[in-house]
């Protein structure tokens, strides 16, 4: 009985085309999977996650750190992976407005922009320094932290606004 060749082992450009080809469907999922109706615009989940109040937020910004790590992982310098927490802060910290919000979110599409970013420094030939993973844990766990702090707030401001109506 005789066994199987081994297997090949995965070349890095095979992985690393296989992540970003994962990391672009996750990114049209959250970002543009959804076509309206008579338009050409597309929205994703990610506006829809903001309804829900505060778990929404935090599960719609805890996959969009997941692409930040993955790009962490592929090599991105700390200045783009600031660049795509921002992104990110600035979608669910505007996404907080009421109603205002839920547009934001549906036209900012931060992850898009994220994934533009990833991609463009893949694409450039310069080679730059990666980030430590000190400052991906500082950065990713600040992210989550903010994010936390702004569910919270805003399911303290809902109390809130929940006793004044039932009074």
């Amino acid at each position: 009985m005789s066994q199987p060749p081994p297997k090949p082992p995965i070349r890095s450009a095979d992985a690393n085309s296989a992540r970003i080809k994962r990391l672009r469907s996750l990114t049209y999922i959250l970002d543009n999977a959804i076509a309206i109706p008579g338009t050409s615009y597309r929205v994703g989940i990610d506006p829809l996650l903001g309804l829900l109040p505060g778990g929404g937020d935090i599960l719609g910004s805890a996959l969009s750190g997941y692409i930040v790590l993955e790009a962490a992982l592929l090599g991105l310098p700390r200045e783009a992976l600031v660049r795509m927490v921002l992104n990110i802060i600035f979608e669910t910290l505007v996404g907080t407005v009421p109603v205002l919000g839920d547009f934001f979110d549906a036209t900012w599409k931060a992850n898009a922009k994220n994934m533009m970013l990833l991609e463009a420094h893949l694409a450039s030939p310069r080679q730059s320094q990666r980030a430590d993973w000190w400052f991906i844990i500082l950065l990713l766990g600040g992210l989550m932290l903010f994010v936390i702090f702004i569910a919270a707030f805003s399911l303290f401001i809902l109390n809130l606004l929940w006793q004044a109506i039932t009074k």
